[in-house]
């Protein structure tokens, strides 16, 4: 008890702005991970680190000998590795936007109208045969993609995910990236996959949406601006030829509790008739 006395005895002011300061210094280096793939690369060095000192609680000096000498060397690696999240470190202090942040990250999500939205605009495209790239995040944020393209940050709705893609646009050509049930950019950039032995049928969208599912855990909807085929690629795999109840079978089971599956499906089939009576 004495030495909890004689320490807050002997702190300053400066001593509580220092510690201040570096724990925001912290808060906001894991703020600007969490939401991008350095997350769990991260997640990788914390686990080294561990074992590291773990092999040499254990004795193990082989292990030990490697993961210390790795953990040496890894610190040129970090830099190479976390590149593109220093150069957004340092581009977000100069925006000077530290201490904000968007309220659209605390809204809540819809997971029904979210679906029911993504449902319609993607129905609507392949009829009119849109071409049109969509990417749904999961865990793994997507912040480094979205800075490639502009930034919408608006609701899920099936009229402005067709007003994006509509040919001649100028966010028409890209990707649309969404995060909940926030459309967070559009005309975004995706890295292109490097599997050789895919078909040299498929086309840019096809190709980045396999790409940016091999680096990430994200969905992506792909519709054919030749054909107004539906396509999804997920875990650096392609489906080709996707009905639109299929589709949203899938987006059910991502988003949805099982319990309301059969109710949302009875009312997309109801208004699915009623436009076909209508046409």
């Amino acid at each position: 008890m004495s030495f909890i006395g004689d320490l807050f005895m002997n702190i300053r002011i400066k001593d509580i702005i220092d510690i201040f300061i570096v724990a925001l210094m912290f808060y906001k280096l894991f703020s600007l991970i969490k939401e991008t793939r350095a997350e769990q690369l991260l997640k990788g060095i914390f686990a080294l680190f561990i074992f590291a000192k773990l092999s040499g609680v254990l004795k193990l000096y082989t292990i030990n000998w490697i993961l210390e000498n790795a953990m040496t060397v890894g610190v040129i690696a970090i830099l190479i590795v976390f590149q593109p999240e220093l150069r957004k470190g340092l581009e977000y202090i100069g925006r000077s936007r530290l201490l904000t942040k968007s309220l659209l990250e605390f809204r809540g999500e819809n997971h029904w109208r979210k679906v029911e939205e993504i449902i319609n605009a993607t129905a609507s495209l392949s009829r009119q045969k849109i071409g049109a790239l969509m990417v749904l995040e999961r865990q793994i944020g997507l912040n480094d993609i979205v800075e490639t393209g502009t930034e919408i940050n608006g609701y899920v709705s099936s009229d402005l995910l067709i007003n994006i893609f509509i040919p001649n646009t100028p966010l028409h050509d890209g990707a649309v990236i969404i995060k909940g049930d926030i459309i967070k950019a559009a005309a975004c950039f995706l890295p292109l996959t490097e599997n050789i032995n895919l078909s040299s049928e498929l086309g840019t969208r096809h190709r980045a949406a396999i790409g940016i599912s091999e680096k990430s855990d994200t969905l992506s909807i792909v519709v054919s601006e030749e054909t107004g085929a539906i396509s999804i690629a997920e875990n650096g795999e392609i489906s080709k030829h996707i009905d639109i109840q299929t589709l949203e079978q899938i987006l059910l089971d991502m988003y949805k509790p099982k319990d309301e599956d059969e109710r949302f499906i009875n009312r997309w089939r109801r208004r699915d008739e009623e436009q076909r009576e209508e046409e």
